[in-house]
């Protein structure tokens, strides 16, 4: 029986099914028991997996995650070291704080550190060619293999494991439209990051999709932070500005989001509707009726870990790039 038989047997997400399965991350009582009731009554059996040998001199890799407060980011690591504790190889982790130029510095502490890979999760805007330029020559300088996660496909021929930001915004802000919602606004963020920016533009041609003019004032310009967040909604809010439904384009931005509108005594899913790009686990203890786009961070670095041993073994196969899968749940 495969997860997404379970998740559907279960009426949950295959994302949901796999924290459980995997024990992490938060999953709801209520969830929890839907899962392990399906695992009961089909017999199913996860395989533990035994602890494989050791490749060749592999022992160490580093991994660099631009937010490592962000439960996104948190997951994804928890992946790479359940994939990495498989081979009992360590992990170095460096926070870069989003700042392109700590990433640089990361990647000449790794070389100097003499780790065996990379994985990194880059902030730097690939559109910018002076910019690209100088973070190229930092990861050709370690003579390192590298594995992207979490960046978009138009990186130079490295591996990695990516999510489609663009694709997913669209579906995300078409699946609000085909609910009935066409005054939609969207919580954004710095758009000179390439991430931000494909989400803004996956929210615009779902628009223009549906034949719905772009309103100017129903941009609400965060920073991808709770606070800023909190901060604009609140102004919106105040002048009465607010659109009755509202794409947020990061987890933090639907916190802040969210504690801005319930401040106000507005009811998700009644007064103001929320479409959020990831789910928030901790929503479910309050049960908001929020919509949001699930992926499975956990997965991805799994993924990434994979890729990475893969590249160490065979040096000289091809560019190997996946993407992860989402899903669009609608809570009404």
């Amino acid at each position: 029986m495969t997860i997404e038989e379970i998740s559907k047997l279960a009426n949950v997400s295959k994302a949901t099914v796999s924290r459980v399965l995997n024990r992490n991350g938060y999953v709801s009582e209520e969830k929890k028991k839907k899962v392990l009731e399906v695992l009961k009554e089909t017999g199913y059996q996860h395989p533990e997996g035994p602890r494989k040998p050791a490749i060749g001199k592999i022992h160490t890799v580093g991994v660099i995650i631009s937010e490592m407060t962000n439960p996104y980011f948190l997951s994804s690591f928890e992946g790479i070291a359940a994939a990495a504790d498989q081979y009992d190889i360590d992990l170095i982790f460096y926070n870069s704080d989003r700042n392109p130029e700590k990433e640089i510095r990361a990647l000449k502490r790794f070389k100097e550190m003499k780790v065996q890979g990379i994985i990194i999760a880059p902030t730097l805007d690939f559109d910018n060619f002076e910019s690209s330029k100088k973070f190229s020559k930092a990861m050709n300088d370690t003579g390192i293999p590298i594995i992207f996660m979490d960046a978009t496909a138009e990186l130079d021929q490295r591996d990695g494991v990516f999510f489609d930001n663009f694709a997913g915004a669209f579906h995300a802000v078409d699946s609000m439209i085909q609910e009935g919602h066409r005054e939609i606004g969207i919580l954004t963020g710095d758009r000179n990051i390439k991430a931000v920016r494909d989400r803004y533009r996956g929210y615009v041609k779902a628009l223009e999709a549906n034949g719905i003019k772009l309103n100017q004032e129903f941009i609400l310009q965060g920073d991808f932070t709770r606070e800023g967040a909190y901060r604009v909604t609140k102004e919106h809010l105040e002048k009465g500005k607010l659109p009755p439904a509202v794409f947020t384009s990061n987890n933090f931005s639907t916190e802040g989001f969210v504690r801005a509108v319930l401040e106000k005594n507005l009811v998700l899913g009644r007064d103001v509707h929320c479409m959020a790009f990831d789910k928030l686990e901790q929503f479910d203890m309050f049960k908001l009726k929020y919509s949001y786009l699930e992926r499975n961070p956990w997965e991805m670095g799994r993924i990434a870990m994979e890729l990475l041993l893969e590249r160490l073994k065979n040096p000289e196969i091809l560019c190997t790039r996946k993407i992860i899968p989402y899903d669009i749940v609608i809570n009404k």
